[in-house]
């Protein structure tokens, strides 16, 4: 499955499998930006990326981690 930044849900577990150990609480926007990059499945233009996509992201993925 290819991602997408508006995949925020799919790219918020694949930042939980891959950095399994992370708390997303306190990871900086400039951090989250990259890793979602990083991940194998990413294929969206670097510069769709904005503060409110990350942050839906970043929500996502500590939800992901409560569950």
């Amino acid at each position: 499955m290819i991602l997408k930044w508006v995949d925020s849900l799919e790219i918020a577990i694949a930042l939980d499998e891959e950095h399994p150990d992370v708390d997303p609480r306190y990871v900086n926007f400039v951090d989250l930006r990259q890793w979602v990059l990083d991940l194998e499945d990413f294929d969206d233009a670097a510069d769709h990326s904005g503060e409110r996509i990350l942050e839906a992201i970043q929500l996502a993925w500590i939800e992901e981690k409560e569950d």
